[in-house]
């Protein structure tokens, strides 16, 4: 007959006994045995309502859930030629970006004959990764794609 340890419905250590006797009990208070960890020697059993046990574990896994962060990447797209102003307004937003937590991807854009100054559109990514500084890593360094060049960039 196999062995358990029992713990009653108030939380009370019963001690070890035969698998039936610890059914029995839960049955004459009307709930269910419930075998908590399998594993220990012997299992350790506790007496409970099999529907409330249910229902806890639904929302320890909820609020667990709810504390999740889930990371976006957000985009930001510049130009090789980007006015200082444009440029101000794209460098607040990474920043907010990267304080919430998300990542940046910055795709900086060749139109034309844009393409045979590729050197200007690196200054440009260059600056960027300068002024953000300390707060990020570079998860992607520049690289080029067709006509446009590509950053990614994650909180620290």
């Amino acid at each position: 007959m196999p062995q358990v340890r029992l713990i009653d419905q108030d939380g009370e250590m019963q001690g070890v006994m035969s698998a039936r006797e610890a059914l029995q009990r839960a049955y004459d208070v009307g709930l269910d045995l419930l075998e908590i960890s399998p594993n220990a020697e012997p299992p350790v059993c506790k007496i409970t309502d099999y529907g409330k046990y249910k229902y806890e574990q639904q929302k320890k896994a909820n609020e667990a859930r709810k504390k999740q962060k889930v990371v976006e990447i957000k985009e930001v797209k510049v130009r090789p030629n980007i006015d200082d102003h444009d440029y101000d307004v794209k460098m607040r937003a990474m920043k907010s970006f990267i304080e919430e937590g998300d990542k940046v991807k910055v795709t900086l854009r060749f139109r034309g004959r844009e393409m045979a100054h590729q050197d200007l559109g690196i200054k440009v990514l260059e600056r960027i990764r300068t002024e953000l500084g300390e707060t990020i890593k570079v998860e992607q360094m520049p690289r080029l794609e067709n006509r446009q060049m590509i950053m990614v960039l994650a909180p620290k």
